[in-house]
């Protein structure tokens, strides 16, 4: 029996996250329709940056955006 070369398997490049997201992206993640997304942006409650005439989301605001949402409210 000859043994044969080992093939080189593929390297799996590393899942990066976006640091941004289009406005239809963040709408999926949040389960929330565009327009609303828009309102969120607009009201200045979700922050976006706009370059031209793109508006972009940046991740960790949608994770802060959840985390004020879902937080006990300190009511006196």
């Amino acid at each position: 029996m000859s043994e044969q070369p080992e093939r080189e398997q593929p390297r799996a490049e590393p899942a990066v996250e976006p640091l941004l997201v289009r406005v239809e992206e963040a709408a999926r993640i949040l389960s929330l329709s565009r327009s609303t997304i828009y309102e969120m942006m607009d009201a200045g409650e979700l922050p976006s940056i706009r370059r031209g005439t793109a508006r972009r989301i940046p991740v960790a605001a949608l994770r802060e955006w959840v985390a004020r949402q879902t937080a006990p409210s300190s009511v006196s």
